[in-house]
């Protein structure tokens, strides 16, 4: 699995291309906005986009999804329905951060855990790990070992809690018996900042102690 990250909105959210390079076919994993910029790589990497997979309902990681899902007539999956709420204040969302108003929409699937989500060859398993939201999911490439996990764990740090319906403590035991569990090699693709690994965060973290 190929990953690039495409840093958008003034949040430098790491919007992800997922790439099967066997079969050309793609998936856009939080375009949060800036979709030009967005749609710029998709034409440059000359990949087929089948999907939009939304890691959680937060307007940084979903603001340009419904864009991108018309205009390349592809459909919105994810995140799991306990985020349905955060979907449905997108309006509300856009004045408390000062973003352009975006209006509410509901993706054609929602995703659980323990799913599969295929992207070409690709198997992509599905983690639910809420506490920074409820319907917060990881999404896990096995063969690769390689995990998206938005806005759940960060080089060094882990996701606000302080939103409603956020839990700390909840965030932390799903850290540790989802992700922490896995290979050291694993690569860890966070929302925001740099790649990472478990080995690292495992060794360096200070709330994973």
């Amino acid at each position: 699995m190929k990953i690039i990250v495409i840093p958008v909105t003034p949040f430098e959210q790491n919007c992800s291309l997922i790439i099967c390079e066997q079969t050309n076919k793609a998936a856009i994993v939080d375009p949060g906005g800036d979709v030009q910029r967005i749609l710029d790589v998709v034409k440059q990497q000359n990949v087929i986009i089948d999907k939009v997979i939304l890691t959680h309902g937060h307007l940084d990681h979903v603001g340009g999804a419904q864009r991108i899902a018309n205009k390349l007539k592809v459909s919105i999956i994810g995140p799991e329905k306990e985020d349905l709420f955060w979907l449905e204040s997108l309006e509300e969302q856009s004045q408390h951060f000062g973003f352009p108003m975006h209006t509410s929409f509901l993706p054609e699937k929602w995703l659980e855990e323990g799913e599969i989500v295929n992207v070409g060859n690709i198997k992509l398993q599905v983690l639910h790990i809420p506490g920074h939201t409820p319907g917060h999911i990881a999404l896990l490439d096995e063969q690769s070992q390689q995990v998206i996990v938005g806005d759940i764990l960060f080089c060094g740090a882990v996701g606000r809690s302080d939103f409603p319906r956020g839990d700390h403590n909840q965030l932390i035991r799903g850290i540790k018996s989802k992700l922490l569990t896995l290979p050291g090699a694993t690569l860890v693709y966070p929302g925001h900042g740099p790649i990472t690994s478990i080995a690292k965060e495992k060794r360096s973290n200070p709330y994973l102690r």
